[in-house]
């Protein structure tokens, strides 16, 4: 056959791949491309990092063997599950031997059985886009299941029945829903079907597993659809119950956006960043629980406050690292902090709002910015203007005064000279009302900074040092 251009770089003489899979044929092994390369050739995508995947009869032992002497290193940690890795030339491979795979119902994790022949490697891979292979070193095309055909229909379906598939790894069916949005694909009704029915078997999934599925789904360049499929099949329920509770029931008198729909957008509107997408897709989880009826109309008063405490709770359920956690729950309980400024900009309020954000304050305005889904053009021009009008602001105080690292004007160890004090409370106290004045006022001097210390002691019976 003839190799798309896309594939070239496998098959060119003195390729790494080519001469590898020469080694293997040489020992009478076979020797196939497989996984993201393969599909995405039909995709026109062309990922130059990616791993190399291989597959091959060769057992473990003998891949070993074959690749040690040629690999300039080499690397064992996969090989009881029949994976070898190297790299040559600066491209990583991992060459794993043909597998047929035993699930147990209680673990994702099976009992590793090695197989003979492609086709039964093919037929325990997730997806029939991902069950595709490309001989080497002579290009032969390897498709049992149609996954050419299912590409180029734009449909998504699991190479065995989806009940065995997702029996046998649940983690499939969130993997299901990032290959929906990465690549436009329609899950076929028994896939839908079978994501509903088998939904509760993700609690045999690690939370770290789940984690990382759903970053690699938010950060895509339009993760909505996946989002979506979490929440009308309820996958979604079984590591994330707050998204479907964003599905308030709309009151005819009491009328309010649908949460869940403004999320999704709000999502969608973010800049692929996995801190700022998460902010998004938390922000407004906690309106469920504040949602209240007054005046003929409907509020949710503090759910910045109550969004922050859940988005910290449920992203330490799901491992998230300790430092995004912060990050996250910051941008969360910050998020309805340019309404708090709608009558303008004072300097004392920018001060605070850069502050408050510290290193955040970028992700904080785009998520602001990107909070507005309204198609009234009016309000979204009124917040547009809103947020410029803040930023102009910020710029213009940062070309007075050193804006971004706001402190007291004196430190801990004037404090303590003067009040003749040691570390403790009144420090901390004493720190906090300079800072408070910094806010209040901008830059004081130190002469000026000592003095309005000194006043503040005496009216708390604290005697400061003499000058």
């Amino acid at each position: 056959m003839e190799v798309p251009p896309r594939l070239a770089r496998f098959y060119e003489h003195g390729a790494p791949t080519r001469e590898l899979a020469e080694r293997f044929v040489a020992a009478g092994h076979e020797c196939y491309l497989v996984g993201g390369p393969v599909r995405d050739a039909f995709l026109d995508r062309v990922d130059p990092n990616a791993d190399v995947d291989l597959a091959t009869d060769a057992r473990p032992d003998a891949i070993e063997a074959i690749v040690g002497p040629w690999a300039d290193d080499v690397w064992l940690q996969g090989k009881r599950f029949g994976t070898v890795g190297c790299r040559k030339d600066g491209i990583p491979f991992e060459i794993t031997t043909f597998r047929g795979d035993v699930y147990h119902p209680d673990s994702r994790k099976p009992d590793v059985s090695f197989a003979d022949a492609i086709e039964a490697d093919l037929a325990r891979r997730d997806f029939t886009i991902n069950a595709m292979a490309l001989a080497l070193p002579e290009p032969r095309f390897v498709d049992p299941f149609g996954g050419a055909v299912d590409l180029g229909a734009r449909v998504l379906r699991t190479p065995l029945g989806p009940d065995v598939s997702f029996t046998d790894d649940p983690l499939r069916m969130l993997r299901a829903a990032r290959f929906v949005a990465a690549f436009g694909l329609e899950p076929v009704p028994d896939l839908l079907h079978a994501m509903e029915m088998y939904r509760q078997r993700l609690e045999i999934v690690s939370a770290e597993r789940i984690r990382d599925e759903l970053s690699r789904l938010l950060v895509l360049q339009d993760p909505s659809p996946g989002l979506w499929l979490l929440c009308s099949t309820g996958l979604s329920d079984e590591f994330l119950p707050e998204l479907n509770a964003m599905r308030l029931e709309q009151d005819p008198i009491h009328t309010h956006k649908d949460v869940l729909a403004h999320t999704i957008a709000v999502v969608n509107n973010t800049r692929p960043a996995l801190g700022v997408r998460l902010a998004a897709l938390f922000h407004d989880i906690g309106k469920p629980k504040t949602r209240s009826f007054a005046d003929g109309g409907v509020s949710f008063h503090h759910h910045e406050v109550v969004g922050a405490r859940m988005t910290e709770e449920r992203m330490r359920a799901l491992k998230f690292p300790n430092e995004l956690i912060d990050d996250v729950t910051k941008l969360v309980y910050l998020h309805l902090r340019i309404h708090t400024y709608a009558m303008g900009w004072t300097d004392k309020a920018v001060r605070r709002y850069v502050r408050d954000a510290g290193d955040l304050l970028d992700d904080l305005n785009h998520l602001q910015r990107s909070d507005c889904t309204t198609r009234n053009k009016r309000k979204a021009a009124m917040l547009a203007r809103r947020i410029d009008e803040l930023e102009a602001r910020i710029a213009e105080l940062r070309a007075k005064e050193e804006l971004d690292a706001i402190r007291p004007p004196l430190d801990g160890r004037q404090v303590m000279e003067l009040l003749g004090v040691e570390p403790g409370r009144v420090v901390g106290e004493a720190l906090e009302f300079l800072l408070e004045l910094r806010l209040d006022e901008g830059p004081i001097a130190e002469a000026d900074a000592f003095e309005r210390l000194r006043a503040w002691a005496s009216e708390r019976g604290i005697t400061p040092r003499s000058s």
